[in-house]
């Protein structure tokens, strides 16, 4: 995933630099990346939390309200889940450069895992999504639908040889995956310290504010690193 934030011409690929011309030292080893180990540690803590409820659990034990009317919904709920959290391990992958330099090979499989889990998982989750609680149901459908759409933008744009636009849009895509660990904190934060909250309140922000946090974010670092070249395919790189 390659970034600049240089404009696309749509009728034209992306005029990259080649491959070859990454020189050796390039690729930082991974603990120059601050934000390396605490991305995983959180990562690894969000779906202990999260998928560990449901791991063997009958639907009668589970932690979900009753959907006695969709006998599918939870078969559905538990795909969604494991395929969610494929697509958050592989994302991680995606997004770390020294693997990108160093394996371009676990890159390019990563993503061709990385974007069916996450279109699939997405889908499954916007069909499941009108049988869910009430609250935070617009939310959710935003950052879903949003996480489809930037993620198949992606891979078209990669596919056509447009890389700055493959790596904005996967950042976006990235943005908007791991805006459920927003949630999962909050949620762990305010039962935890016994914080006095309207629970529509919390499913609201839990909703709301992981995605549109992460894509300002993320939109703040594209303008940051906007004059930085932008690399072709990883291919081939140099090894440091």
């Amino acid at each position: 995933m390659s970034l600049s934030i240089d404009e696309d011409r749509p009728d034209q690929p992306d005029k990259s630099p080649s491959p070859t011309a990454v020189k050796q030292g390039d690729a930082k080893p991974f603990w120059r990346r601050p934000w390396i180990i605490p991305l995983w540690l959180a990562t690894a803590a969000f779906l202990y939390l999260q998928a560990v409820p449901f791991a063997g659990t009958p639907e009668a034990e589970a932690p979900i309200p009753a959907h006695d009317g969709f006998p599918a919904y939870y078969p559905l709920l538990l795909t969604h889940i494991g395929l969610s959290t494929v697509a958050i391990v592989t994302c991680c992958l995606q997004v770390w450069p020294w693997l990108r330099r160093r394996y371009p090979a676990v890159h390019r499989i990563s993503g061709r895992i990385y974007v069916p889990s996450a279109v699939i998982g997405g889908l499954l989750g916007l069909a499941i999504l009108g049988f869910a609680p009430v609250v935070g149901q617009v939310g959710a459908f935003m950052s879903t639908s949003l996480w489809v759409i930037t993620t198949l933008v992606g891979f078209w744009a990669v596919r056509t040889g447009r890389y700055a636009l493959h790596r904005r849009f996967m950042l976006y895509s990235f943005a908007l995956v791991m805006n459920n660990l927003w949630g999962r904190a909050m949620a762990e934060v305010i039962f935890g310290f016994g914080i006095e909250m309207d629970f529509t309140y919390l499913g609201e922000a839990a909703r709301w504010v992981g995605w549109v946090v992460n894509l300002m974010l993320v939109q703040w670092f594209l303008y940051r690193t906007a004059e930085r070249p932008v690399e072709g395919p990883a291919r081939g790189l140099v090894r440091d």
